[in-house]
């Protein structure tokens, strides 16, 4: 059987490249739709994180994730939109500021100007502060997972400074740029992160705070192999880890050579392991052979009460994907990238065995489930996937996915639109009578316009991702990582 060729690519690279640029300007203004209407019961805040320097003294970063963190936020309200933006102001972007250049090396392989003299045997990590920022208790957490989280102010994002969460952390203690956020399975809700301490033994710090930010529950378990962990999945039983099966070598780091991140490999033909740690603390983590490939995030996990089974549902990619010391990531070819494909992992608890199914084998990226759903069966998912169905391309589509039946929505801004992570937001003001269903809500994404040049706010009905409001922003927000939506 001779399969067809894949249509060509639906998108001009100087439209996706155009976002990558410095943000020039802190700014705070009402904005509008410029068509459809704002929902009036959408009542909170969605904050964003990403790059928003990418350029010092004529220097630009070798990859994007080596920018300074930049925090937005778009507040709604009666049906109106209030936007905001702040950079964090860590140590090191003041010092950077201060001295119009660059002062540090970047984990992506960002150096400083000099040469291998100027960078080898510097091995100081500037926190960034640029992967995820979420809302805990008074605080507005910007978060780096290499080091402290940064505090901010959640209305007028003005930062307090690195914080230790009242003595939680030791100082330069990594924490996770990922929680994840469970429901209630135990009674109240929680923030469940993790730190870790990289080396041939891994420690893994497993946290868990209260909605006013007090730690309920804290362990630590150790593992062998170099653990390299960005994401993970909770269960109201299970902290689901999934260590890839890399190698890390310092070398080239530490003379001047690479980033940190460019050390890291993948093992050709090994295969990575599940480390299942309970959260009640007692007894031991399992370990299981988990498929081969490599994983940065996952979409959810549950227990299957039917089987006793623990699902994990998992963006895959064959590869560990990087760039090159010396590829321009504006001009990378994304046909040499492997695509990430969301796949489901059926773990039997009793005999180690684990059943892999495809689920999506578009290239997609960012999935999550309707919150109130997290770490339970989900019927569905909304994920950041390529307008063509095979093929690695700039991410331009927004998909909802039946994860039952296999049914599909799609959303797209193609041509010259360029979606990020997508976030779920449940209509809010049910009761125990009146119960929504899973996709009752909305989608907000962040949109790179290339033909305006700037972003613009999507807001989308979860049910079918029929459009509900375009709203153009007065700013140019190069694509982020992640955000987090704070209802009123």
């Amino acid at each position: 059987m001779t399969l067809a060729p894949s249509p060509p690519a639906s998108f001009e690279r100087s439209d996706w490249s155009s976002a990558f640029r410095n943000v020039g300007q802190e700014l705070e203004a009402f904005v509008e739709p410029v068509s459809g209407t704002i929902p009036a019961e959408l009542a909170g805040t969605l904050y964003r994180n990403g790059p928003g320097r990418l350029e010092r003294g004529g220097v630009w970063m070798h990859h994007p994730f080596d920018g300074d963190g930049m925090i937005t936020a778009l507040r709604f309200e009666g049906g109106k939109a209030h936007l905001r933006n702040r950079f964090v102001r860590t140590e090191g972007f003041e010092a950077e500021e201060k001295a119009g250049q660059l002062l540090y090396r970047g984990v992506f392989g960002t150096q400083k100007p000099g040469g291998l003299l100027a960078n080898a045997f510097d091995l100081r990590l500037k926190n960034i502060a640029n992967t995820h920022v979420v809302r805990l208790g008074d605080q507005l957490l910007a978060l780096w997972e290499a080091s402290s989280p940064h505090a901010l102010d959640p209305e007028t994002l003005e930062t307090r400074g690195l914080t230790l969460l009242d003595g939680v952390l030791a100082p330069g203690e990594a924490f996770s740029a990922h929680p994840r956020f469970d429901p209630g399975h135990h009674g109240d809700a929680r923030m469940v992160t993790f730190g870790v301490k990289a080396g041939p033994t891994s420690t893994v710090r497993l946290m868990e705070f209260d909605a006013a930010g007090a730690l309920v529950a804290d362990q630590r378990r150790r593992f062998k192999g170099f653990a390299f962990l960005h994401d993970f999945a909770i269960t109201p039983h299970w902290a689901v880890f999934l260590q890839n099966a890399v190698a890390f070598n310092p070398l080239p780091f530490v003379f001047g050579q690479k980033g940190a991140a460019q050390c890291l490999s993948s093992k050709p033909g090994q295969k990575g392991q599940f480390w299942l740690v309970p959260r009640s603390g007692e007894g031991e983590p399992r370990l299981i052979e988990a498929p081969e490939g490599f994983v940065f995030h996952h979409l959810n996990a549950f227990e299957d009460a039917a089987t006793g089974e623990l699902v994990v549902d998992s963006i895959f990619y064959a590869d560990f994907p990087s760039i090159g010391p010396d590829v321009d990531f504006r001009q990378v070819d994304f046909q040499s990238l492997p695509e990430g494909q969301l796949k489901r992992c059926r773990i039997d608890l009793a005999t180690g065995a684990v059943h892999t199914e495809l689920l999506e084998p578009r290239c997609c990226e960012f999935a999550m489930v309707n919150p109130n759903r997290q770490g339970l069966e989900a019927r569905y998912a909304w994920m950041a996937v390529t307008e063509r169905e095979r093929g690695n391309d700039p991410l331009q589509v927004i998909e909802k996915l039946d994860l039952t039946t296999g049914e599909r929505w799609l959303w797209s801004a193609a041509p010259r639109g360029f979606v990020t992570e997508p976030v779920m937001v449940p209509r809010p003001g049910a009761t125990a009578e009146d119960q929504p269903a899973e996709d009752d809500g909305w989608v907000l994404v962040l949109i790179w316009n290339g033909a305006r040049g700037a972003s613009d706010l999507v807001i989308l009905n979860a049910h079918d991702l029929s459009e509900q409001a375009v709203i153009p922003l007065p700013l140019a927000i190069p694509y982020g990582l992640h955000g987090s939506w704070a209802a009123a």
